[in-house]
């Protein structure tokens, strides 16, 4: 079993590459968003849990989303692997995810980071928030505090994953297709 983790930061096109990822090599993509909202649905105890608690306005903690996570791996089947999106977001989560493949002798493949420069970023993220008219993208401030917050998340999982051979960076500054071949001749390798 394959376990991939997908990063970059907003605007670097992670939904548009996911989808032809998860098709091409048979996975089963995981967003930590989407994870909850099926969770929540389906009623289950992990999800009462999580309603529960983003009813109440808290974070949902580590714990849940990890035991959301490990249900999913052990509930989906044939796929060749996963595509993490949205987790691990830091260093403590990362052991975590370590641990839960350990349990059935697995380890993350590899980590595929779509990297784009900052002043791309805002290009893009002004330009989506221009097309979907989401005013509150459109502001300076808040996409510089968008970026920083990726910045402060991101760069101690690179140097975790840097340090165990895991870390594969793209450029996310060509066409879609030049990014998705990049992604492609990368996950090629495993």
């Amino acid at each position: 079993m394959k376990y991939y983790i997908l990063f970059g930061p907003p605007g670097a096109g992670k939904g548009t590459q996911a989808t032809a990822m998860v098709e091409k090599y048979n996975l089963h993509h995981i967003s930590t968003g989407e994870l909850l909202r099926k969770e929540i649905a389906a009623g289950s105890e992990l999800g009462l849990k999580a309603k529960s608690l983003i009813d109440a306005g808290a974070l949902v903690p580590d714990e849940v989303v990890e035991g959301m996570i490990e249900s999913e791996f052990k509930s989906i089947k044939d796929v060749d692997g996963f595509l993490l999106d949205g987790f691990p977001r830091t260093t403590l989560q990362a052991e975590a995810l370590d641990r839960i493949l350990a349990k059935s002798s697995e380890s993350v493949t590899a980590v595929v980071s779509i990297m784009i420069p900052d002043e791309m970023i805002k290009e893009r993220i002004r330009h989506r928030a221009s097309i979907e008219g989401r005013a509150d993208d459109a502001k300076e401030e808040t996409i510089d505090n968008r970026i920083r917050t990726y910045h402060d998340k991101t760069e101690p999982l690179v140097a975790y994953y840097t340090e165990k051979g895991k870390y594969h960076e793209i450029d996310g500054t060509g066409t879609i297709e030049q990014v998705r071949q990049s992604i492609f001749d990368t996950m090629d390798k495993f």
